[in-house]
């Protein structure tokens, strides 16, 4: 059972006062110095999410960490986008009008290929493009950036994991250094986690959701992290999920979303969460950094 003996384990469960809040001015700057803040999509406040100008205006903000997410085309190419379907973050209604619902996985991609993805943000981003995860991965590798990957409606794309993993050992993404601290996978599917810790044990992992204190223990058998919206967690939550120790035998981490105000970025940096997922990564920086 992944949980570390003493008092530690025990007052988290029970929600003791003590943890209910940093105990000095110093604990709560030292959440802080250690906050991770990963750009939500890119820095997708500014430039159109999960493109490659997101990642670069992350990257000029100084913002190393980013976030994306990954589903899969008709002929099996991932691809970096958020929604099931096209709609929303392209043209695809204008340039395919008779393939509604616009499904990502009902397009090829050298259709998805056609779309522009930046001209419904802002018309300076005309053009953008949905990349694939491999042009995706190879921008970061370029900018010397970080990334949680989320692999998105695994339901639709039977072996997403696998070919995931493939995708990242072909691009350099599984060498000790990146696994190291460069490389996270996380989903909302607890199987879908716990099949990427099976197929490569290395490589950190994260739960997107808010467990029963009670199944803690079975996610902390392939979870590194569980990540939460932070309308769900607590003081108390935290500190319970610090309390377990994950697959490689260090405590639960957790990286909280989506946070894009600086009052909800120092209220959970007092909670002692990891680190914030954000659209917004310089207001959290300087609500964070005071």
């Amino acid at each position: 059972m992944h949980v570390r003996a003493g008092a530690a384990a025990a007052a988290a469960f029970m929600g003791a006062a003590g943890l209910l809040l940093p105990t000095s001015a110093a604990e709560a700057a030292s959440y802080a110095d250690n906050l991770m803040v990963v750009a939500h999509r890119g820095a997708s406040a500014y430039a159109p999410e999960n493109t490659l100008a997101a990642v670069d205006r992350a990257d000029e903000m100084g913002f190393s960490w980013v976030e994306n997410d990954v589903q899969r085309t008709k002929d099996g190419a991932l691809v970096v986008v958020h929604d099931a379907t096209l709609a929303r973050t392209t043209d695809v209604e204008q340039v395919f009008p008779d393939r509604a619902p616009w499904n990502v996985r009902d397009f090829t991609v050298a259709e998805i290929a056609r779309l522009d993805a930046g001209s419904w943000f802002d018309t300076r981003y005309a053009g953008a493009r949905v990349p694939t995860l491999e042009q995706y991965m190879r921008r970061l590798s370029r900018n010397h950036q970080k990334l949680v990957l989320e692999i998105k409606n695994p339901q639709l794309y039977p072996g997403i994991e696998e070919q995931t993993l493939k995708v990242l050992a072909n691009e350099g993404w599984l060498t000790p250094p990146h696994l190291r601290d460069r490389l996270v996978v996380q989903s909302f599917s607890p199987d879908t986690v716990r099949r990427v810790h099976e197929l490569s044990p290395g490589v950190k992992t994260g739960y997107l959701g808010t467990p029963d204190i009670a199944d803690l223990p079975e996610y902390a058998a392939f979870a590194d992290q569980i990540n939460s919206s932070y309308t769900t967690i607590s003081p108390s939550y935290v500190a319970t999920i610090h309390a377990f120790e994950g697959p490689h035998g260090k405590p639960l981490e957790m990286l909280t979303w989506t946070v894009n105000d600086a009052e909800n970025a120092r209220r959970v940096v007092q909670y002692g969460v990891d680190g914030i997922i954000t659209n917004k990564p310089d207001v959290v920086e300087e609500a964070t950094r005071d």
